[in-house]
């Protein structure tokens, strides 16, 4: 009777064993799954982001540019008005 009972004692201990073990590893494999899914959203974030720094630094060379062109050109009628009047 004892060892019938040991049996089924051990038999139950091993099965919830066996199901920890497998919960354990789904875990892992769903925790590794999030990781590279986090990993791959970071990526994709960092290349937008230098993208638009990239954007944005190509936005102020060009406001930059059209800013020195204007004032060439108001200096430039600025200077032409002069030589008119005088």
């Amino acid at each position: 009777m004892r060892s019938e009972l040991r049996y089924e004692i051990d038999k139950v201990t091993a099965g919830q064993r066996l199901d920890l073990n497998l919960e354990r590893g789904r875990i892992r494999d769903e925790l590794a799954n999030q990781n590279a899914e986090t990993n791959n959203l970071t990526n994709k974030l960092d290349r937008e982001i230098h993208a638009l720094r990239a954007h944005l630094e190509a936005a102020k060379y060009d406001v930059i540019k059209y800013c020195i062109g204007t004032l060439v050109s108001i200096c430039a009628v600025g200077i032409a008005t002069v030589r008119i009047l005088l």
